[in-house]
């Protein structure tokens, strides 16, 4: 079986290898066609080839080519690039960060009229989480306010129309908390908090862990909050972690030892503990 793990991954590396220079192949070709390296884009170039040539310049760390590409091909209708646009003004990714910028970005993403189920219903579901995530807090120096009521809307359409599992993840803290606008309910939290967790995001698992723990599932809820930390990215380790330990030390010894078998299993079924 670790074999045949081995030789899939070998495979799928050296096919996503060619169908990477297959791609900058075809940028290269169209390049002079599209682009001037003195006058920059080239009048009435097609947009979804400019989308691609901004692609391609990006990969090979020509992010100023990018973003001129990227603005020409999204003035011109292509939700992508607009999208690309977005993240690297919210990154400081080859341009000064401009949480402001990005802001109008997303915002321009999320006035399109795209049903889900499009190709491009996951550039619109992630641009309302990164408004929720901006409007939550505010952009300091901008005429963005904090508005939590408006950042719960944000994220309730990416979670209900798109299951976006960060806007689930998000809808659950806020019924856990009774912020933005919506009345604390554990049952509301626990069902978006769920939703999520089965998609695989590590921040819900652990907060359904926790909740399990606390109502006196010991070993279930410690288990899924240390199969948790395992998976979470580096940015949501540190609070995982306190989450963990802490309920790692109010546990008995016994109940310890069965946790770390369970999230074992866990981690090694790939479920939530939840069966």
């Amino acid at each position: 079986m670790r074999t045949f793990e081995v030789l899939r991954s070998s495979v799928f590396s050296a096919l996503v290898a060619v169908a990477t220079l297959v791609a900058v192949g075809q940028a290269m070709a169209f390049d002079d066609k599209v682009f001037d390296d003195k006058t920059g884009v080239k009048p009435q170039s097609s947009p979804w080839a400019v989308f691609q040539f901004g692609f391609s310049a990006y990969k090979n760390g020509h992010k100023d080519q990018a973003v001129e590409a990227y603005k020409y091909a999204a003035e011109n209708g292509q939700i992508g690039a607009t999208w690309k646009l977005a993240r690297m003004y919210a990154q400081g990714d080859g341009v000064a960060r401009d949480d402001y910028a990005a802001f109008k970005f997303f915002s321009e993403i999320v006035d399109q009229d795209v049903e889900p189920g499009s190709p491009e219903e996951s550039y619109v579901s992630d641009a309302l989480v990164a408004l929720g995530d901006y409007l939550r807090k505010g952009i300091p120096g901008s005429p963005v306010e904090e508005n939590e009521v408006a950042a719960q809307e944000y994220y309730m359409r990416a979670a209900a129309n798109y299951r976006n599992p960060n806007a689930q993840f998000e809808i659950g803290q806020m019924f856990l908390k009774g912020e933005g606008g919506v009345k604390a309910s554990v049952k509301q939290a626990g069902r978006w908090l769920q939703l999520a967790a089965e998609k695989g995001h590590a921040g819900a698992q652990a907060t359904l862990g926790n909740l399990l723990f606390q109502s006196g599932k010991i070993v279930r809820g410690l288990a899924m909050m240390t199969a948790a930390l395992e998976r979470a990215p580096p940015a949501d380790q540190p609070w995982i972690r306190s989450m963990q330990e802490e309920a790692f030390a109010a546990a008995g010894e016994a109940d310890r030892r069965t946790a770390i078998s369970l999230a074992d299993d866990i981690l090694t079924k790939g479920n939530n503990g939840d069966q």
